[in-house]
């Protein structure tokens, strides 16, 4: 007996048939493509947020005005507080196209002077703890002169002292790192200690000349492993 149907070829699948079958096909890929990319920018986003702990930023000239991002606002100082003859101002800036603060004036020599500054306190805020950065990064703008990094710790209490560190500001925007290990200190016989930091100053120092620095950003950074 011979049943109904046997040795019969299967039916071929219309053009419908395959247009669903190729539909779900290209659902399935959709979906992996869309999951493949979901892995990417997840990937991205952490690597993204890991570069962005390496650098901790204490000023970028956000707030438009003399406050910076986590501390106080800037200052300026000139040695008239030790009877010196410098003259200086700090106000606000825009460089080819960058906001800045902009130190400049004139750097004399005459009684017993020989600086202007540019100053931020950091105590109390988060960056007065630095042990964990391996430095300091600027981003300035010059006339191809040499300033000073000053730092000054819960150690320091003379108004002279400090832990220096020079740099060259050319004309043109710039970043410069300056690590830790080449900070000295001046009439100071302690060790740095970057667990207390208290102040950090950019100076124009040491010599008579005309000073012209914009700060872009300030920040502390840790190099990657």
């Amino acid at each position: 007996m011979r049943l109904s149907g046997a040795g019969t070829r299967p039916q071929r699948c219309s053009a419908d048939c395959r247009d669903d079958a190729l539909n779900v096909v290209c659902q399935n890929h959709r979906r992996e493509i869309l999951r493949f990319l979901a892995v990417v920018l997840f990937s991205y986003s952490g690597c993204t947020t890991l570069m962005a702990e390496d650098i901790l930023i204490i000023d970028d000239r956000r707030a438009g005005n003399m406050q910076s991002v986590i501390a106080g606002s800037w200052r300026m100082v000139t040695d008239g507080v030790m009877g010196g003859l410098s003259r200086g101002e700090l106000s606000l800036d825009t460089v080819d196209n960058k906001p800045c603060l902009h130190l400049r004036g004139d750097v004399s020599l005459e009684n017993n002077g020989g600086f202007i500054q540019a100053a931020l306190d950091v105590a109390d805020t988060e960056a007065a703890d630095a042990s964990g950065y391996h430095g300091l990064l600027l981003k300035v703008y010059g006339n191809n002169q040499e300033y000073n990094l000053h730092l000054r710790t819960a150690d320091v209490w003379l108004p002279w002292q400090s832990y220096r560190a020079s740099f060259k500001a050319r004309a043109g925007w710039q970043t410069v790192r300056l690590p830790f290990t080449e900070f000295t200190g001046y009439r100071i016989g302690k060790k740095l200690d970057l667990k207390r930091l208290e102040r950090i100053g950019l100076v124009a120092i040491g010599r008579a000349f005309s000073a012209d620095l914009c700060i872009g950003e300030l920040a502390l950074y840790r190099d990657a492993d």
